[in-house]
């Protein structure tokens, strides 16, 4: 099988598989490259709430495919570098979920996602060191908003891996659960996620992302969006809300 980004969308939840079992699903550059038109369409598409990335079978991501480094390593991380800003610029909630390696690039996939859960046997590496890669400036930057600067140093300074008790605790993982739980937390969590107000979770992750952000203007999209009542109402009535707010579409070309 030749090696893919796999989609699906159900109940509001867009599904992206990294599918390359031959390679631990090391990420190539045509899928480097297929990432962010991928994500443009799931980000547009009234259909999806929330997102969640993973990868077939039982890895997540061993990184980028190393025999795309070999003739242009700065072509092959500025794609990497495209496609992770592509899904940290995704307007809607996103869940990595890691099983297995999740290491190099897939590590860089993974930290651009809004949230991490894993199971118990993942392991997770940063290894721009083995290679002799300057890290970029804003995965490097990224990496240290998570885990803090010593543990980024940690991370990037040896290549070492860390097991997910530890990634856990230093905040490169969200939760950790036993594998035969994963699938059922994050199908629970991602129907909370879907369930809730798409307008303060759009505002909230612009926030947290920027340490600033447009108040006034997420102030007038609750405004004129009708969710706020439209919640209020929902909790006086004892019902689950219908929030109708979405992003608006980006303008074309």
């Amino acid at each position: 099988m030749e090696p893919q980004l796999r989609q699906a969308v159900t109940d509001g939840v867009a599904t992206v598989v990294i599918d390359h079992p031959a390679k631990r699903n090391a990420m190539t550059e045509d899928m480097w490259r297929a990432l962010p038109p991928l994500l443009a369409a799931l980000a547009a598409d009234p259909a999806v709430r929330t997102l969640v990335l993973t990868g077939a079978g039982d890895t997540f991501c061993a990184g980028a495919d190393i025999s795309s480094l070999r003739e242009e390593p700065a072509r092959a991380q500025e794609l990497a570098v495209r496609a992770e800003e592509a899904l940290a610029a995704f307007p809607k909630p996103t869940l990595a979920v890691v099983r297995g390696y999740c290491v190099g690039g897939g590590c860089q996939l993974a930290a651009a996602c809004d949230l991490r859960f894993a199971d118990e046997g993942a392991a997770f590496a940063v290894t721009p060191a083995k290679l002799g890669i300057v890290y970029p400036a804003s995965t490097t930057r990224r990496l240290v908003s998570l885990v803090g600067p010593s543990t980024a140093k940690y991370l990037l300074f040896s290549g070492e891996s860390v097991d997910a008790a530890r990634a856990l605790r230093s905040g490169l993982v969200d939760e950790v659960l036993p594998a035969g739980e994963l699938d059922a937390r994050v199908k629970e969590f991602t129907r909370t996620l879907a369930s809730r107000s798409l307008l303060t979770q759009a505002a909230a992750k612009e926030f947290a992302g920027t340490g600033e952000g447009r108040e006034a203007h997420w102030v007038e999209q609750m405004r004129v969006s009708g969710d706020t009542a439209e919640g209020v109402a929902a909790f006086l009535e004892r019902r689950q809300p219908r929030f109708a707010w979405t992003p608006p579409r980006p303008p074309e070309g």
